[in-house]
């Protein structure tokens, strides 16, 4: 099923947020070190309430674990990001994606980017920077699932 990823997030209420969504949505996230905060932070349990014991994560200890975790189990690798030119409204996605979210405060770097192939955009109203990352993963993955689910799978 589709996941969704956190490249070394660095805002625990994000997080929080998340692992309250994908315990709602049955779907499993992925935290990739090294995270800002701990996860015993009382700002991610405030922001995931009782849902953050619910929830199915997983933390890799650097990019490069994350990837071979995702390779062994055939994930697709999705980015979003502002800088693409193709909205996530438009992209077909799969059961084996997994949604990648960059750093609140700068994305993901280019060289680890560039290790991506697929990126995707929100499209916004110019002259407005992002949203929110929690908001902008709650987005595309329930866009995602509801084209999964709608296929049957």
């Amino acid at each position: 099923m589709i996941r969704l990823a956190q490249y070394q997030p660095e805002i625990p209420q994000n997080t929080g947020t998340l692992l309250r969504a994908v315990a709602c949505l049955g779907v499993e996230l992925d935290i990739i070190e090294p995270c800002g905060f701990g996860l015993s932070d009382a700002r991610l349990k405030r922001a995931g309430m009782d849902y953050v014991e619910l929830s199915q994560y997983t933390r890799h200890v650097s990019w490069e674990a994350f990837q071979e975790n995702a390779q062994a189990q055939n994930r697709r690798l999705v980015y979003l990001t502002p800088h693409s030119d193709l909205s996530y409204t438009d992209f077909e996605f799969s059961p084996h994606d997994t949604l990648i979210l960059g750093r609140e405060s700068d994305g993901i770097p280019e060289n680890i980017s560039a290790q991506i192939p697929y990126h995707i955009i929100i499209p916004m109203i110019e002259g407005r920077r992002s949203l929110n990352v929690a908001l902008a993963g709650a987005m595309v993955l329930g866009e995602a699932l509801r084209q999964v689910n709608n296929k049957g799978v």
